[in-house]
């Protein structure tokens, strides 16, 4: 085995795309020779990336350019694709398609076919058309990870610039790969919809199992979410709404993310919203889970708009189930699924019903036995079902059978 070379492909960062490098080392423990080809997407990632890329075995190389150090080849990716994404949108998707899905795809591209590989194994969908490319130029198996349902990442509008992009790029390379993989239940039963020769495989966003314990509420009960940004639409409105209902100085909400300029107002109103509100930056995503550990409850607040969001199970729950909290979830499809199924961990609430939400965290600050056995479930759910040790057996079958 230790003679079979594998390239994964993204048109983002290992650093925010824990998937990817869930995948990569598992692959490397196999015994297998791993080649990842990335691509900067932003500041921190870079910074964060520094630090995550030497400990690895695996060999990373980066695509298409950045700001700082290869500034010349990222200007250019930027031409190329403003001009692909000017005659995609004229052409309603008919013309370069290919390169409009991603900056970096036009040098992913010509990257991806210099390695030669047993399987390309791609984990954004602006990699797609380069992983295609090279399986076709080698003749070798291709790989589609699907973490979202990208067509309806933006919109539901089928009419909407990047819906025809995405669906362009899905019906011209999807009925060619080899296998696909998901994040959801969901996700996989609309591809299969779609493409009825797809047949994905299910595999979940869960982590290592952590050495985490729980810790006993003490003081204020501490509320956590975190995502790459703060903003707007992301269910926060629903949380600070709840906790302007209770005792502001029984609960603390702690938001970890990068704060942008076009959403400086957001944020303000948050923090002049009178709750009890602390910010953190960006952290290393390994640390993520040690950091959750010292708060109370997760908070899954999905939106079910576009219809992504209502399929998706994103990493945030898995997260909150290592790090030994209760969670609390907005009751998407995808999410009401998995909370109804694993009810012990916590609960669900009706997206935008602040009022529900807020009795959900009254009782738990009324009864912390019961927040303590919900947290000690949710890490003992973690440790036996739902972790990459057993989800990484499903995947690494599935490349050996492609392979």
């Amino acid at each position: 085995m230790g003679s079979q070379k594998i390239v994964l492909l993204s048109a983002g960062q290992p650093s925010l795309n824990p998937r990817l490098v869930k995948e990569a080392d598992s692959l490397c423990n196999a015994g297998y020779e791993v080649v990842v080809l990335y691509c900067y997407w932003n500041k921190w990632g870079a910074a964060f990336d520094k630090q995550l890329i030497p400990t690895k075995k695996w060999t990373a190389i980066s695509v298409a350019g950045d700001p700082q150090h290869k500034w010349f080849t990222y200007f250019l990716s930027k031409i190329f694709y403003r001009i692909a994404v000017y005659v995609c949108g004229i052409t309603k998707g008919k013309m370069l398609s290919d390169v409009a899905i991603s900056r970096s795809a036009y040098f992913l591209n010509r990257e991806a076919k210099k390695h030669k590989a047993d399987i390309y194994i791609t984990h954004h969908l602006g990699a797609l058309p380069a992983a295609i490319a090279a399986s076709k130029a080698h003749n070798k198996p291709c790989g589609f990870d699907a973490e979202d349902f990208h067509r309806n990442e933006t919109s539901n509008d089928i009419n909407n610039a990047d819906v025809v992009l995405k669906t362009t790029v899905e019906n011209k390379h999807l009925p060619q790969v080899n296998y696909c993989t998901t994040s959801s239940l969901q996700i996989a039963a609309a591809y299969q919809n779609i493409f009825a020769g797809l047949k994905p495989v299910v595999l979940l966003n869960v982590f290592p199992k952590s050495i985490c314990t729980v810790t006993d509420p003490n003081g204020p009960l501490k509320l956590f979410w975190f995502s790459q940004t703060i903003g707007p639409n992301r269910g926060l409105d629903d949380v600070v709404s709840a906790l302007q209902l209770l005792n502001k100085t029984e609960f603390e909400l702690h938001l970890l993310g990068d704060q942008l300029p076009s959403t400086i107002d957001f944020i303000t109103e948050i923090i002049n919203s009178g709750i009890t509100v602390k910010f953190h930056a960006p952290i290393h995503p390994d640390q993520i889970i040690p950091f959750a550990n010292q708060f109370d409850i997760g908070l899954a607040l999905e939106n079910d708009i576009p219809y992504n969001r209502d399929i998706c199970l994103t990493n945030k729950i898995f997260t909150y189930m290592q790090a030994g909290l209760a969670i609390i979830a907005s009751d998407t499809i995808a999410q009401s699924d998995f909370m109804n199924k694993n009810s012990t961990i916590g609960h669900i609430y009706p997206k935008g019903n602040p009022k529900v939400m807020a009795n959900i965290l009254l009782r738990y600050h009324q009864y912390k036995e019961q927040l303590v056995i919900t947290k000690n479930e949710a890490l003992r759910l973690g440790h036996e079902q739902y972790n990459w040790e057993l989800e990484s057996l499903k995947f690494l079958t599935l490349v050996k059978q492609t392979i």
